[in-house]
């Protein structure tokens, strides 16, 4: 048997998976350190085994395995891993640690056009962090946190300002799930009028950590003004993405 291994080495995230050439035998997914060549190197000993041919990294981290045989952007591994988990989509957003994608594909889930922002963190993972941080509540709390809640919008676009902000109206006492949804409305608004300078057409898939808050995926998709669509195994997709490549170029 002959395997492929994929890691993207995130800012906040370091993701690994193992595949076989049709499913993904093993997946590993650990916090990124202050010292990512190590967070990088564990997930690759956590997934090696014999039969491995092609190690294929990507993300921020990924000059930093000297074990990987190629390395390829986030925008070419995150097509290739959402395209893989859901073939026939017509475009990707992916929400990062640090950075926020918008990936045009064709028919065939080749990349043709992408955009990235990577210049501010108020529309990325790294800012529901600290707004939880803020809040005192986990981030896997999110979810039932802001249910029910009223917006109690968020003017910032800055995270340094919005910080400040979310201080200011906890210090007169707004309702703490209201200023956490109005942090939510505020990124997706971002990001939605990020995105929509591509001309996506059919389905879109969302990728990130994000995937796995319902509630962001909902706002997110009413202002995209469509439904997007996403996936368990989405917050690999860069990973999924480098092993499918590393895969098809290994040779018998």
């Amino acid at each position: 048997m002959k395997y492929s291994i994929g890691i993207d080495s995130g800012s906040t995230t370091t993701k690994g998976v193992l595949y076989d050439g049709v499913e993904i035998v093993k997946q590993v997914m650990i916090p990124t350190t202050a010292k990512p060549r190590m967070s990088i190197q564990e997930v690759y000993r956590e997934l090696y085994t014999e039969g491995v041919k092609m190690t294929v990294t990507t993300g921020y981290g990924r000059k930093l395995l000297s074990e990987a045989d190629r390395s390829f952007t986030e925008i070419t591994c995150h097509g290739a891993g959402a395209g893989w988990l859901k073939p026939g989509i017509g475009g990707v957003i992916d929400i990062g640690g640090q950075d926020c994608k918008a990936i045009l594909l064709n028919s065939t889930g080749q990349v043709v056009d992408f955009m990235m922002n990577d210049k501010c963190a108020a529309g990325t993972g790294r800012f529901v962090e600290v707004m939880m941080r803020i809040l005192e509540q986990p981030i896997e709390a999110l979810d039932s946190f802001v249910e029910g809640r009223e917006i109690i919008p968020i003017n910032s676009m800055c995270t340094v300002f919005a910080e400040s902000e979310i201080i200011s109206l906890l210090a007169e006492e707004k309702d703490p799930g209201g200023i956490a949804l109005g942090v939510l409305h505020s990124i997706c608004k971002r990001t939605a009028f990020f995105a929509q300078k591509l001309p996506m057409k059919g389905e879109i898939f969302f990728t990130g950590g994000l995937t796995r808050s319902k509630a962001f995926c909902e706002i997110l998709s009413r202002y995209m003004g469509k439904t997007l669509i996403t996936h368990e195994d989405a917050p690999l997709a860069g990973a999924i993405g480098a092993a499918i490549l590393g895969y098809a170029r290994i040779r018998d």
